[in-house]
Order: structure tokens, then sequence, then C-alpha cells
């Protein structure tokens, strides 16, 4: 067995990327600064370490097998708002950890990365040799540190493997999203069957889709976490491996509200809204490369089961207290 340093393992994915780890017999130490991650989230069994990546290489030494990264501000808007925080954190923090990985001796890193770095795609579904224009920079960030890797795995031996998610949905043992502000929209559209939010805004209902509404590709978040403990396995010195993580399947906005409302019981009122500018119309994952060089098969790709595993988090989690029934937040992402 192996041990492995989980950075940003207090967050959604990366608490049940831990949980996985834990569960194949690995030692498992989470560095986590809970700047939007969660204590409780860590879970049993985990060492946990209060401290930021910035400051990795206090923790960090040759014990250690691998470095999964997770640790990453992820909000599109706010990063437009607050580019600096941005890179600050995701590209000077990741560069920080990629020096005490260096000076620790330690040579495997996988990394969580993101569909956000191709921006408006060429084609449909995406692939890996697709050009990268990130439209935010959230995306520009996450590319960024993409090259820092890529650089690294080259001079220095770097074994890589980058994983490009796209929209990570459900829960896992305890583990599922709880983001603040939410901005993702199975949580959000569950939270107006819970009575949290007075209705779901529909941004655009005349796009050249089946249902006019946009086309995105849900992965279950446990299907993720899995393609993890696999790259660990296929990451090869020198390299740096880059792999779309999807379902590879397409569901509109009004097909998830449509799920939402059969799963729950509960009526979810919609609001129509007008286009966002840079909202394309599918967005959709080819995963091949990572069935390819990493026997990676997405088991959990009913979009019912998806939400039913969402919404027993949602409901488990509930807070009045955390209730905005005034905010209508997007619906299209």
């Amino acid at each position: 067995m192996s041990k492995y340093l989980v950075t940003g393992g207090a967050g959604y994915v990366g608490s049940v990327v831990a949980q996985h780890l834990l569960e194949a017999g690995h030692t498992v130490t989470v560095l986590d600064n809970l700047s939007t991650g969660f204590r409780a989230a860590v879970p049993a069994g985990a060492a946990f370490v209060e401290g930021d990546i910035h400051d990795a290489a206090r923790w960090l030494d040759a014990s250690y097998d691998a470095v999964l990264h997770f640790a990453a501000f992820s909000q599109v808007g706010e990063s437009v708002a607050k580019p600096e925080k941005y890179w600050q954190n995701n590209v000077g923090g990741s560069m920080a950890l990629l020096a005490a990985m260096r000076a620790a001796g330690v040579r495997t890193l996988v990394f969580s990365s993101t569909a956000a770095t191709y921006g408006e795609p060429v084609d449909t579904p995406i692939t890996e040799t697709d050009p990268t224009a990130p439209t935010s920079p959230y995306g520009a960030s996450k590319l960024a540190v993409d090259h820092m890797i890529g650089g690294a795995a080259a001079a220095h031996g770097l074994a890589a493997v980058s994983l490009r998610y796209f929209n990570v949905a459900g829960a896992y043992r305890g583990c599922g999203e709880r983001h603040d502000p939410e901005s993702h929209l199975i949580p959000l559209v569950l939270q107006v069957a819970q009575g949290r939010r007075e209705a779901i805004s529909v941004y655009g209902d005349d796009y050249p889709t089946p249902d006019g509404t946009c086309v995105r590709d849900y992965i279950h978040v446990a299907d993720l976490a899995e393609a993890h403990l696999l790259a660990l396995k296929a990451a090869e010195p020198g390299e740096h491996l880059i792999c779309n993580l999807g379902n590879g399947n397409g569901f509109s906005v009004r097909e998830v509200i449509e799920t939402v409302r059969k799963v729950t019981g509960h009526p979810v009122p919609e609001v129509a809204a007008p286009r966002r500018p840079g909202d394309p119309a599918v967005l959709v994952a080819s995963a091949r490369t990572a069935t390819d060089r990493l026997g990676w098969r997405p088991t959990r790709t009913d979009l019912a089961g998806i939400v039913a595993d969402a919404w027993e988090f949602a409901q488990a989690t509930a807070d009045p207290a955390h209730s905005d029934p005034e905010n209508s937040s997007p619906s299209g992402v």
C-alpha cells in the first residue's frame, strides 16, 4: 500500500477521492486551509493538516508516494471579478507545491484540471487535442498549471496525469456538493425542491438542442474518484498525460429539472431568462483517452441515480439558516 498527500481534500471531489484511497487500503494525509472546504468532509481514517499549499514543503517529505492536487478556487464568476486571487492561489500555490515535491523527491502527481481549459468548443464531443482557449481567469489558471506540470515532467521526470472534469455531480458516503455560493445546476435545482429557492432560472430556451436548453455532460463523483486511483497506476516518469473525464452523454437543463421533479416528488418552478453570453449549446466530453490509457469506464451514468444520490446528501445536510429563496442562480452551468 502507498502513502498519499491529498491537497484540497476537505472539498467536494478531494474528499471523495480521499475516501476511495482509504477504502483501497492506502495511507492518506489531507492538506486543506478550509477556506472553501469543510473539516467534517475529511474522511475518517485520513490524517488532517490545516495548512496552505504555498507551505506544502512544511509537511511533504520522501515518505509520500504521490500527491493528488485538488486545492484550487473554482468559481468562474469570482475569477472574472478577482483574477489576482486565482493566479495567486491556483497558479502560485501549484508552483510552490511542485517545488516542494521536487525538494522531497516525490515524483508522481495527479492534478484536478477542468474542461474550462477548452473554453467554447470547436467540436463536440471535446477531445484532449482540441484547442485550449479558456474564457475565464479560472480556466486560464488551470491551463497555466497544466503547462507547468508539462514542463516539470519534461525537465525533472515527473510522472503526471491531469484529469479534466466536465460537470461533476452526485454524492458518495456522506460527501457531496455544498459550495458557497453554489453555481452548479443539480444542487441549485435541488434547493428549489427543498423550498430554499423560489425557482430555477433557465438561461435560454432557443438553443439548437432537442428541447432548446443547454446540454451538459454530468459525471458521478464516485466514477470520477475511481479515475484518480487508476491515474496513479498509469502515471509514467517524464510524461504528462491529459485525460478528459465525462459521462459521454449530455443532458439538457430541462432534462435535469424534470429528473429532479421525478426523484424528489417536489415541484420545481422555472423562470425563463435570456441567454448568458458565452454559454455553448452543447458541452460533452470524449473520454476515450481515459478508457484507453487508464482503463476507466464510468458506471454510474444514469441521470436519475446521480440526482438521487445528490438529493440524499442535500436532505441530510439541509440548513435552513443558509436558505436564500430570492436568489435564482445560474442554471445553465
